[in-house]
């Protein structure tokens, strides 16, 4: 399952080149995959409470092009591995016109509270957190 959001360049994002810092885009992504997740409807607080956490293990970006002030941009999100453990989503930033500002893969691991890879409870492990192929 893809999921989409939007959001528009403010001008503390740019640089003094006057496009989006490559910094920024981490934030894109954090963003997109937290509608991800809403979307999916993965209950992220209730996983909290729960006592396990989604950390972030490793970004492998590659920077495609520049984004600008005010540009539309629309991050797609999907799962394109997930494990007992870890998961990779793919992550693409792209531009109102289609042109691919970042393409990103995230990978993913869930922990327990002391910070140990640990299973995500069943209640947690909702369809849409899986690839098509593994569905």
């Amino acid at each position: 399952m893809k999921i989409t959001s939007e959001l528009i360049v403010r001008t503390y994002e740019c640089d003094s080149y006057g496009h989006v810092n490559n910094a920024v885009y981490v934030n894109y992504l954090e963003y997109g995959r937290m509608q991800f997740l809403n979307g999916i409807g993965f209950d992220y607080k209730e996983m909290i409470k729960a006592g396990y956490y989604i950390y972030i293990t490793h970004i492998d970006i590659h920077y495609k092009a520049s984004a600008f002030l005010m540009d539309k941009l629309f991050i797609d999100v999907e799962p394109i591995d997930t494990g007992a453990v870890k998961g990779t989503l793919r992550q693409v930033i792209r531009k109102e016109d289609g042109t691919v500002c970042a393409q990103a893969d995230v990978t993913w691991a869930t922990v327990n509270t002391q910070g140990r890879p640990s299973r995500l409870p069943k209640e947690f492990l909702v369809p849409g957190l899986y690839p098509e192929k593994q569905a």
